[in-house]
């Protein structure tokens, strides 16, 4: 038979068109969809992600709730600007445990991917107490409130079980010691905390210290800036091989 004979035939029955349409449709996104079920097919793993101490998870939830992601993008493509401004390229291992990930959509603000240790503690709370303080063109609004308020540390356990049905690998040990953790954090070696238990189960490079310069509470504001200051700096670009991009590459 003609193979032509078997388009117009579909064009002359509309019924059988669409159910030709919407099988099409569904095979392809089988083959499309399925693998990404499988994270470990789609993300390369990448030495150095951990999860997030329960500390810096409640800060998390403190950017997600105030809306920090309507200005900051967490997402710096593979484009010359975007590198030289803000540093490598964004890798998918570096939001694997971002539920939900906060690529962004729009920068009324600047990327946020590498903020990490690139300012100092006290420069973040000023920032955040009194924005144009030290970005006179900063239209963002102050959020001194979050030094006032005490960081919600007791259901911190909740979340972590939560996130672990998620495919975030934190322990039964991460999940009993969620709010000693984040406390521990907060105050660091020069409080008098033993960190050896925390770094012990997130890893000897987690920032343990008194972040709002107020050692007498855990604030919202100690919890946020923890956030702020791990973002971009568990994987060391140095010591990876395979993803680096040329300059040409870059400019392309």
């Amino acid at each position: 038979m003609n193979p032509l004979k078997k388009h117009e035939f579909l064009e002359k029955h509309s019924i059988v068109l669409l159910i030709a349409i919407i099988v099409t449709v569904l095979i392809g996104g089988i083959i499309e969809i399925i693998p990404l079920f499988r994270q470990e097919t789609v993300i390369e793993s990448v030495e150095g992600m951990r999860p997030y101490t329960p500390l810096e998870l409640a800060g998390y939830n403190i950017y997600v709730r105030e809306g920090c992601y309507n200005c900051h993008s967490q997402q710096i493509r593979p484009l010359r600007d975007e590198v030289e401004r803000y540093g490598h390229y964004s890798l998918a291992a570096e939001s694997m445990y971002d539920h939900p990930f906060q690529w962004g959509s729009k920068r009324t603000g600047p990327d946020l991917a590498r903020v990490g240790a690139k300012y100092s503690d006290e420069w973040h709370v000023a920032h955040l107490i009194r924005p144009r303080s030290v970005v006179p063109e900063s239209i963002m609004p102050s959020y001194s409130f979050l030094r006032k308020n005490g960081a919600k540390l007791y259901d911190l356990d909740k979340h972590l079980k939560t996130l672990r049905l998620m495919g975030v690998p934190y322990t039964d040990e991460m999940i009993a010691n969620a709010e000693k953790d984040a406390l521990v954090q907060a105050t660091g070696e020069a409080g008098g905390a033993d960190i050896a238990g925390l770094q012990e189960r997130y890893g000897e490079r987690v920032n343990a210290r008194d972040f709002d310069g107020q050692p007498e509470m855990v604030s919202e504001m100690d919890a946020l800036v923890a956030y702020l200051q791990v973002l971009g700096t568990m994987v060391d670009f140095d010591t990876i091989k395979g993803i680096q991009l040329s300059k040409e590459e870059v400019a392309q």
